[in-house]
Order: structure tokens, then C-alpha cells, then sequence
């Protein structure tokens, strides 16, 4: 009994993974036990060893085993030392053993044995140095799953949680050690949802049998708020291809869930946006095929929105003009910056009854992963344009009334002018020079009427075509082919601009007395001279209205820089008697004139050296007094 207590108590020792290598030896050095720490340290398994001698199990190391082994046997005393030898744990290398052989004695105490302790410290040190390799490529792990912003972790095969990065305990508000050893799916990421949770429970099986599962998910982290995670389990096989853990993993797509949810909603207002439109509204692939339609559009060209998805647009367009569009819609489909038909156009349509409608339509590029792609709207216009060529006929109509008003007004103040010539043949020469004054005044309202009706403008007149016409009349009239006073009119090309009719009127009667009191009075006693009438200021402008804008005089601030426009009649005759100011004097012309400044919009400004000059100036303060 007790030999079977020391054979169980000998298997025992020889069993355990001692720190220690053990061997037991027989006389002819044979290998009868042997635990796997010296196994592993001459690199080779425990059956390898047993049966088999020393120098069969390590046959480079025998040369120096075998005398030391030898020798205890002989003498029967215990050896301890140290030596260098190789062994298959490390080929080619002499490994460093520290060992003590001890005799082993039978009943009779005899030597039948060798009890064989030894540790090969060169292993142990590679041991040491793999082990700090793993530890630290363990810590580079750590750190590494640490600092990323993804969720990993380790399970057991049965889902209890063994191991989690940072990222997922930070954003869960807890530690490691809370959650270590639970079952995964019972942690608090997932407690708000109990189908989850089963669901989790049902993956842990899934992934135990070697399946991977994948799915978005709600998580629950600190401060019970949630996130959305792409989640992911996965298993890890050794090398038979057994699942010994579970690799659960995840990365935070609330940002690409927030972007989904906004684009969701805004493609939903887009589509109601279409959908409820009053005007009709599609969209047009590559191809010029209609994908989508609004009821709208339907309902103006007498087609459903299943009738109108994938119709060529040409359809829709009389087949007088299907050639002609299809190479703009080409054009503008190569080359939407182009924009060609992206302004709004009028066009005719074609209705399915084969009636014709008057469209506008608004392209609009919409690029697209799949092509260029084109928003197209669509308006009825035919009420517009039918309205719109009344209009039209109505301001024809107008036109040729306001032409024949102003052509027979012309024609009267002529038969005016016709009938103070006839009165001033019987009259006397003081009551003639009256009529003659008269007779100018109406040439000069004559003039105005005729212009307008040469040109068919209404809305203003051309002062430097008015005003050479206007001198021209008052020459025949005053000084006939007499050279003694030369009447000359400077107009420069670049300045041509236009006064507004009701200040064109007196306008041309102020210059037309200023004109023909020089002539009367400037130059008595047959003396010649010159009379110069000279227009400037902006280059283009309309005087008028009750400020310059960009319609008239351009911009206010080349309003405010340039010169303001000026209208000047000057002769280089006696000049005016002193003392006398505008307004006095017993002639009506002279009386006229700060009248006529005033109803024209200018400031009058007469002075008298070597001669007169009387200037008319434009400014927004005088247009707007004259508007007041």
C-alpha cells in the first residue's frame, strides 16, 4: 500500500508544471519520468523522453552529461554545476544549464538511479525577454484600442464581457471593473432596450457557432443620452479553427445618422415642395427623359405622372419646332455652365388632345453621381401672352393717336404762325417786330411737336437735334441772308442728352428769347458779330423726373462727379445796359425769362462784360424745386 502512496505521490510531482525541471533516470541513464518543465527546456515532449536514453533525447549535450551522469552512479554523491551545451529548445546555440544530479537509492542501498534537477537559464532568459515582448506589444495594443474612437472588446465564447477599450467605457460613463464578467448583452449600453438585449443574447449564440453579425444599433452612454453605432461581432479562432472568444466592435455614425435624417427631411420637403407646386415642375435625365413629374405638369398637358415618367420632353413640344429644340437641349446638357436655356424662355407647347399652349420654362443643372440631370418648370403662359398682345395693340393704337395729336398740333401752331405773318404784312413796324416775336415762340413750340412726331418718341427730346433745328428757324426767320450777326450752335458729339417734354417747352422758349434779343439788341448800329449757343455737362442723361437715376443722368455718384449738364447763349455784342437785373425792363421777353428758368429746372445766371452770356445749369436741387 505505501509503494502505491510513493508511485501516486511520484506521478503527482512529475506531473505538475514545477518551476523546476525534474528527471528521474535508471542505471542505464533511461528516462523513467520527467515533468514538462525540463521537457520543454530540451525542447521536446514528455513521450519523447520516457523510455529512451540521454544520449537518444539530447545527442549534441551528451558528450557532457553522460561522464557528470556516470560518475554519480559510480561514486553514488551528489554533483551540482554549471555548463553550457546544446539542446533542441535552442538549435545551433550553447544554452547555460544550471543542474544537480543526485543519487537515487533501492532498498539495499544500492545506486539504481539518478534524480535529475536542472533549469536551462538561457531559455529562461529568451522566455523572460518573449514574455516582455508580449507584455509590451500587449501595452501597445492597449494603448493603440485606447486612443481610437471605435468600441472593441473581448468576450468568452458563452458572451461574458472579458476585456473593452477606452472609448466605449468613457462614452458609457463606467469602468472596467463594473462591467468585467457580466453578460454582455446585460451591460448598461443596452439595458434601455430589452429586444435588444435579446437580440444580443441571440448574436452571442450565433457568433459562438462561427457566424459574424452586423447591424446599426442605439446605445445608451453617460447621462442616459444615446448614439448610434454600426455594431459588430465577430469570432476569434486558434489554430484548430475553434472559437475560443468573441470580438465585439462599433464606430459612432450619429453624425452620418444626423446627416441622413437631414437629408431625409430635406428630400421630403423637396418632394412635397414638387408635389405641391402650382406651377408644373419635372425632372430630366441625361437623356432629355422626364423621371418625375408634378401633378401640375400633368394636369397642363392632359397626361397622368405614370403617362409623363421616362417621355422623351421633345413629345411635348410641336414637331415644327422638335428639330431646333432637341439640339438646345443637347447643347445646354453638354454644357449646363453654358446656361444657354437656363433663362426663362417662352416656347409653344403641345398638349396631348394635339392642342398648343404658350409655356415659359426655367432650366435649372442639377449634377448628379449618375449624370447631369435638369429641373425643369413649367408655366402656362398663354392667358399672359394673349394679354400681352392686347397690350401691344392697344399701345400701337396709342402710338398712332399720340402721333396724329402731336402732328396736328404742329400743323395748328403752324396755321397760328401762317396767320400772324398774314397779320403783321398790314401792320406797323413796332406792332410787326411784336408779331415776329410771337411768330418765333410758336415756331419753336411747332418745332418741338414736330420732332416728336418725326421720331415716335414721346417720353423726351433730343436737345442738340432740337436746338440746331430751333437756331436754324430763328436764323431764316431774324436774319435771312444777312452776314452782319452769325448765329452758330456747338453741340459736341460725346454730349447728347434728353429733356423730358413739359421742361423741353420752355426750355425752347427761354433759349428762343435770349436768341432773339441778342439779335435785336447785341449789335446796334449795323454792327457784326456772333452769337454762339453751346450745350454740355454729362455725356448721356435725361433731363427730367424728380431726380437723376440710372435712367436718366446714370448713377448718383457720376451724377455728383460730373459736371452737371449747362445750355449757354452768348454774343459778343454791346452787352446790357447797367442796372438792369432778369425780370425788369418793359420787353416781355425779358420778363419771361427767370419764368421759364424756373418751369424748365435750371438756375439762370446772366452776366455782361464785353458782351452777354446767359447760362442754364442742371442740378438736383433745381429739378427738384422746379418738381416742388
Amino acid at each position: 500500500m505505501s509503494g502505491d502512496l510513493r508511485s501516486a505521490a511520484l506521478d503527482l510531482l512529475f506531473d505538475q508544471d514545477l518551476p523546476i525541471g525534474l528527471a528521474l533516470l535508471d542505471s542505464d541513464l533511461r528516462y523513467l519520468a520527467i515533468n514538462p518543465t525540463l521537457a520543454r527546456a530540451n525542447g521536446r515532449e514528455v513521450a519523447d523522453h520516457l523510455g529512451r536514453t540521454v544520449a537518444d533525447v539530447l545527442p549534441q549535450a551528451a558528450a557532457d552529461l553522460l561522464p557528470l551522469l556516470r560518475g554519480v552512479l559510480t561514486t553514488g554523491q551528489p554533483h551540482h554545476f554549471r555548463i553550457e551545451a546544446e539542446v533542441p529548445s535552442l538549435p545551433g546555440v550553447a544554452s547555460e544549464w544550471e543542474a544537480s544530479y543526485l543519487p537515487v537509492r533501492d532498498g539495499t542501498g544500492r545506486v539504481g538511479g539518478v534524480l535529475v534537477r536542472a533549469a536551462n537559464r538561457s531559455l529562461e532568459r529568451a522566455d523572460e525577454a518573449l514574455d516582455r515582448v508580449r507584455r509590451e506589444n500587449d501595452e501597445r495594443l492597449r494603448r493603440v484600442l485606447d486612443n481610437l474612437f471605435v468600441f472593441v472588446g473581448v468576450l468568452t465564447a458563452d458572451g461574458r464581457l472579458l476585456e473593452a477599450n477606452r472609448a466605449p467605457l468613457e462614452a458609457g460613463g463606467m469602468t472596467l471593473d463594473q462591467v468585467r464578467g457580466q453578460p454582455f448583452w446585460r451591460t448598461a449600453w443596452w439595458t434601455h432596450d430589452p429586444a435588444l438585449m435579446d437580440w444580443l443574447r441571440d448574436a452571442v449564440d450565433r457568433v459562438a457557432r462561427g457566424e459574424t453579425v452586423r447591424r446599426d444599433v442605439v446605445a445608451r452612454m453617460a447621462g442616459d443620452t444615446r448614439m448610434d453605432i454600426d455594431f459588430m461581432m465577430a469570432p476569434l479562432r486558434d489554430d484548430q479553427g475553434q472559437v475560443t472568444h468573441l470580438i465585439p466592435s462599433a464606430i459612432d455614425i450619429s453624425a452620418r445618422r444626423a446627416s441622413e435624417r437631414a437629408l431625409a427631411r430635406s428630400e421630403d420637403r423637396f418632394r412635397r415642395a414638387f408635389e405641391g407646386a402650382t406651377v408644373g415642375m419635372g425632372l430630366v435625365d441625361s437623356e432629355g427623359r422626364l423621371q418625375l413629374a408634378n401633378d401640375s405638369l400633368a394636369r397642363m398637358f392632359g397626361y397622368t405622372r405614370d403617362e409623363l415618367a421616362g417621355m422623351a420632353i421633345h413629345a411635348l413640344v410641336p414637331p415644327r419646332h422638335r428639330p431646333a429644340h432637341q439640339a438646345h437641349v443637347q447643347q445646354f446638357l453638354s454644357h449646363p455652365s453654358q446656361r444657354y436655356m437656363a433663362k426663362r424662355q417662352e416656347l409653344d407647347a403641345l398638349r396631348r388632345d394635339g392642342s398648343e399652349i404658350a409655356v415659359e420654362v426655367g432650366l435649372n443643372p442639377m449634377p448628379d453621381s449618375e449624370g447631369q440631370q435638369v429641373l425643369v418648370t413649367v408655366n402656362d403662359v398663354t392667358e399672359r401672352r394673349a394679354s400681352q398682345i392686347q397690350i401691344e395693340r392697344a399701345l400701337q393704337e396709342k402710338t398712332a393717336l399720340l402721333n396724329e395729336v402731336h402732328h396736328r398740333v404742329k400743323n395748328n401752331l403752324q396755321v397760328i404762325s401762317s396767320l400772324l405773318s398774314l397779320q403783321a404784312r398790314h401792320a406797323d413796324d413796332g406792332v410787326r417786330d411784336a408779331l415776329r416775336d410771337s411768330q418765333s415762340r410758336v415756331h419753336a413750340m411747332s418745332l418741338l411737336h414736330q420732332l416728336l412726331y418725326e421720331r415716335a418718341d414721346f417720353s423726351a427730346l433730343e436737345m442738340g437735334t432740337y436746338l440746331r433745328r430751333l437756331i436754324q428757324l430763328l436764323r431764316d426767320t431774324y436774319l435771312g441772308r444777312s452776314p452782319q450777326i452769325e448765329l452758330l450752335v456747338e453741340t459736341p458729339q460725346d454730349c447728347s442728352w434728353r429733356m423730358e417734354l413739359q421742361r423741353a417747352i420752355p426750355c425752347g422758349l427761354l433759349v428762343t428769347e435770349l436768341v432773339t434779343n441778342a439779335i435785336k439788341h447785341a449789335f446796334p448800329d449795323g454792327r457784326t458779330g456772333h452769337i454762339r449757343v453751346r450745350l454740355g455737362g454729362v455725356a448721356q442723361g435725361e433731363v427730367g423726373g424728380e431726380a437723376p437715376d440710372a435712367a436718366s443722368w446714370g448713377s448718383p455718384s457720376r451724377w455728383m462727379d460730373a459736371d452737371p449738364p449747362w445750355l449757354e447763349v452768348e454774343d459778343d455784342g454791346v452787352g446790357l445796359p447797367p442796372g438792369l437785373a432778369l425780370g425788369q425792363g418793359r420787353s416781355l421777353g425779358l420778363q419771361l425769362l427767370p419764368l421759364l428758368a424756373d418751369q424748365c429746372g435750371a438756375r439762370l445766371e446772366v452776366s455782361s462784360d464785353g458782351g452777354t452770356r446767359a447760362r442754364l445749369t442742371w442740378t438736383p436741387d433745381t429739378l427738384g424745386e422746379a418738381h416742388a
